[in-house]
């Protein structure tokens, strides 16, 4: 077990005037709070802390953040208060544990709503202060070395999370051996059978490669220095996470694998390491499209190097990177090395652009209520698969792999996303839909007349454009649908000599709205100009409450049902010779006035009228089962649902909207579908008077050209 001695000892050996009385002082607090717990692996409390605080230390992280690795559970899972730790250790460490430490105290409706809450809780914690990440990373990385205590259930869970959150985020943060050693954990407990596989491939390799390894360096080393080229030259084997992620992306077995050699050169300028590259490439062959600038291009969290693969000795593939000292400090601490100690403290030197990533997921947190739209939006963004891209000024621009024009009009600005109507890439027209490419340059065509549409959401990859577009869909674009809506009943009601007045005030329409579980009549009428509700289905209920102070009679069968209910007096049925009854239509048969119709009584709801041949009236209790017949009444409309078989042919469904619009029955509701033999199947429901309305259609339907077969839906 980690002592406390040894984080001391590290600390002072990369900082030795380091003040190490803060983390004495709280490895001594720790202790006293966590005495008496034990680990699921026999081990006390204690040592997790103390473990979490020394992988700190390897990160040369400062004594406040040290302190709060040794404190990071003490909230969570003792007594301690986030009072008792600012008076003790003052609000900078008291702000990071808080950080770090998991909302427990709320109900949440789901375990995907708490994972997206707890999330969000440490992204704004990252905001104030980026080392809550590096905390909560030392953290799950030794909760990681230790999953084999959880129950297999648990292992998997947790390993999933680690895999979709924090590993992406060890790589956004620049700290790949965090993010290795993660993955690899993760590929063990995940995928334990192929795993194993790869560990016995490199195990029997070992030999033999260890052997290549040391030769192959010696060589770099050698040749360089002829080139008068001064480098450190060092040889890894990939770790099992990237060789498992080139089996799945090629397909290959773990017998097929061979590249999974990788060197570093190290070297001590930026001009040296083009030398470097050049003289690599002139003594062994270089494998084509492999090779990547991310020293003149560098990634979001400002790695730098420059990667090729060339066929080695033995014909043997292998990974070159070549970079700078200071590269190298970055890649393997990423953002630790912003933080600097100096005389009297520590500073951090930090570049805007390395947390241009982290405001957007701010943004996202803001605006994405969902908790899994906000966990994909999390994980769409961490992954680092990333197309560098020019602005027509030159401006570099990273976009995930299948990003978009639309995407990249985003990036630019949410103004230029909106108004985006095409693009150039290098001078020439392209559709918008056109995906990015390394080394592109973009121009976007702009108009004012231009606003999102709901099919960018089906093509545009980036989180920024999928939220901004929603969010105008939601605002501007219900603020149309408000307006179109309103139009749309206005006429209607115009239709059926109504008037309401202060239509989006209206009590009665508010009335209507929450008759069909909508918040209020803006939201009912919003739904109309979307198309979601018929304009006719809402005068068919508005009516009575306008003509009479009772209201139409509502029951928890009617609105299942989805059937409007007739007011007393006016539904157009007799039950038993008597109208002053509750009832509602079927939706299974949905009778409509001239055919035979019988009543079944509805336990609290009334009598839900079906058609005589109704397959649930044959089944029902005859018991229940009362006369009725239609009465003359105002014309009402009904709903009558057809399907419609068509062969392949130009216009046919125009044809079918023709004569429905001439027959005066309003669609509301189509559905076109296409079989494997290239028929045609459209679904459509319609509002009709009465059943001969009906049948004249289905007779006019039938005599259009390629129709096969007219048939009305019942028992659906």
């Amino acid at each position: 077990m980690i002592r406390l001695n040894d984080i001391t000892s590290q600390v002072l050996s990369y900082h030795p005037k380091a003040d190490i009385e803060l983390i004495e002082k709280a490895y001594v607090y720790s202790a006293k709070v966590h005495q008496g717990q034990i680990r699921l692996s026999g081990e006390p409390y204690l040592s997790h802390p103390l473990e979490a605080a020394y992988i700190l230390t390897q990160l040369k992280m400062d004594v406040t953040c040290i302190a709060a690795g040794l404190l990071h559970d003490v909230i969570e899972d003792t007594h301690a208060s986030l009072e008792e730790i600012t008076a003790i250790f003052g609000e900078e460490t008291a702000n990071i544990v808080d950080g770090v430490t998991k909302i427990s105290k709320i109900q949440f409706k789901s375990s995907k709503q708490r994972q997206a809450e707890n999330v969000r809780k440490m992204i704004l914690a990252m905001s104030t202060d980026i080392r809550v990440i590096l905390v909560k990373l030392a953290d799950r990385l030794h909760n990681m070395r230790t999953l084999g205590f959880q129950s297999e259930e648990k292992q998997r869970s947790i390993a999933t999370e680690t895999l979709d959150i924090y590993a992406p985020l060890a790589g956004r943060m620049g700290i790949n051996w965090v993010k290795y050693s993660l993955e690899d954990l993760c590929l063990f407990y995940l995928e334990p059978e192929i795993y194993a596989r790869i560990k016995d491939l490199t195990a029997r390799r070992q030999s033999e490669m260890g052997k290549l390894l040391k030769e192959i360096q010696n060589t770099l080393t050698e040749e360089l220095a002829k080139a008068n080229i001064p480098a450190t030259v060092k040889g890894r084997q990939k770790h099992f996470y990237s060789i498992y992620q080139k089996m799945v992306d090629q397909d290959l077995e773990v017998s097929q694998v061979y590249d999974i050699l990788a060197f570093r050169v190290i070297v001590k300028t930026i001009k040296e390491c083009y030398a470097a590259l050049g003289h690599i490439h002139s003594a062994w062959k270089p494998v084509s499209k492999r090779f990547k600038d991310y020293i003149s291009v560098p990634k979001a969290n400002m790695y730098q190097s420059l990667h090729t693969t060339v066929f080695g000795p033995a014909r043997e593939r292998m990974e070159v990177q070549i970079r700078t000292w200071d590269m190298n400090r970055v890649a393997e601490s990423g953002i630790a090395a912003h933080w600097k100690y100096k005389e009297g403290g520590v500073t951090r030197n930090t570049d805007e652009k390395q947390f241009a990533w982290l405001n957007e997921l701010l943004d996202w947190q803001k605006t994405l209520e969902d908790p899994q739209e906000f966990l994909d939006t999390v994980k769409m963004d961490l992954f680092p698969d990333e197309v560098y891209v020019f602005t027509p000024t030159g401006e570099v621009k990273s976009f995930p792999k299948g990003a978009t024009m639309i995407d990249f009009a985003y990036g630019i600005h949410s103004e230029v996303g909106e108004k985006c109507t095409g693009a150039k890439v290098d001078g020439r027209m392209v559709p918008l839909r056109t995906q990015l490419k390394n080394g592109n340059i973009i121009e976007v065509i702009t108009s004012s007349k231009q606003h999102p549409r709901k099919d960018w959401l089906s093509f545009v990859k980036t989180p920024r454009a999928k939220t901004r577009i929603r969010h105008w869909i939601k605002t501007e674009g219900r603020d149309e649908s408000i307006v179109l809506g309103k139009s749309i009943l206005e006429k209607t009601l115009q239709q059926e000599k109504l008037t309401v007045p202060n239509l989006l005030k209206s009590e009665q329409i508010a009335a209507v709205a929450k008759e069909l579980s909508f918040q209020s009549g803006e939201d009912l009428i919003a739904q109309i100009g979307f198309g979601k509700i018929s304009p006719r289905q809402v005068v068919g209920r508005l009516k009575p409450k306008l003509t009479d102070d009772e209201e139409s009679p509502q029951g928890l069968v009617g609105k299942m049902v989805s059937r409007f209910t007739k007011p007393k007096g006016d539904h157009g049925i007799k039950v038993d010779g008597v109208s002053d009854v509750m009832l509602h239509f079927a939706n299974c048969c949905q009778p409509l006035p001239g055919e035979n119709v019988i009543g079944f009584i509805t336990r609290g709801s009334g009598v839900t009228i079906h058609n005589e041949n109704c397959q649930h009236v044959k089944e029902a209790d005859p018991n229940r089962l009362v006369a009725v017949s239609w009465e003359p009444s105002e014309k009402s409309t009904y709903p009558a649902r057809l399907r419609v078989s068509t062969v392949e042919g130009k216009g046919v469904l125009a044809d079918i909207s023709t004569i429905l619009s001439r027959k005066d029955a309003n669609i509301t509701q189509a559905e076109v579908k296409t079989t494997v033999d290239h028929k045609g199947i459209s679904l459509f429901t319609i509002e009709v008077e009465d059943y001969a309305q009906l049948q004249d259609i289905i007779r006019s339907i039938k005599k259009v050209k390629n129709v096969l077969v007219v048939e009305r839906l019942q028992d659906a």
